[in-house]
């Protein structure tokens, strides 16, 4: 191992001849990119190319990788996409928020062009989604919610109740039972959290 060195978001730190990107890093045209601050590691294999990661100070920070789960709040939503804080990957919790979007198209796997993102999501929601690619310095996580299982999880109603799942695309408030409109999913036993 080489000694540490210190790099921040978004810093190129070789070309992809040179070495292979490891975790804390993404590729673009050919180069390395660091995607968070922290210190940088290049460990050399049996003659292959030395695999250059990016990690966080001395506990190392679990980032979302593409392909990952991850549990996400809802901040705000617009006509093409929901804008998300994601909180836990798998079911560890993050020490630092990532911002994430949900676009339009990515919400549902069918019937994409009627996907209406208020009648999906909703600000504050709480919801399951899948790592498509990964943000940079610039840009967020992009996230999808086209599977089955993944959609809103936990949603209040306006009343402030929890509300109970009643269909794939509808939650209803015990309390008042209103019926409001999600992209709703269907959680595998290995997914719930109390």
């Amino acid at each position: 191992r080489q000694p540490l060195s210190l790099c921040v978001v978004g810093e190129r730190l070789c070309s992809t001849e040179e070495a292979t990107a490891g975790s804390g890093t993404y590729t673009r045209h050919g180069f390395i990119f660091s995607s968070l601050a922290g210190c940088l590691e290049r460990k050399n294999e049996d003659n292959e190319l030395p695999v250059v990661s990016v990690v966080r100070d001395s506990e190392s920070q679990l980032l979302p990788n593409v392909g990952a789960v991850v549990t996400c709040k809802v901040c705000s939503i617009n006509s093409r996409f929901a804008k998300v804080h994601i909180l836990y990957v798998g079911s560890t919790p993050l020490k630092s928020t990532f911002r994430g979007t949900i676009r339009r198209e990515d919400i549902r796997a069918t019937e994409k062009d009627k996907v209406e993102v208020y009648k999906s999501f909703r600000p504050s929601d709480i919801v399951l989604a899948k790592v498509i690619s990964l943000g940079d310095a610039q840009s967020n996580y992009l996230l999808s919610t086209a599977e089955n299982e993944l959609g809103v999880v936990v949603a209040r109603s306006e009343a402030g109740v929890q509300m109970v799942p009643i269909s794939w695309c509808e939650m209803q408030c015990p309390r008042t039972h209103t019926k409001e409109f999600r992209k709703v999913a269907r959680v595998q036993p290995q997914f719930l959290q109390t």
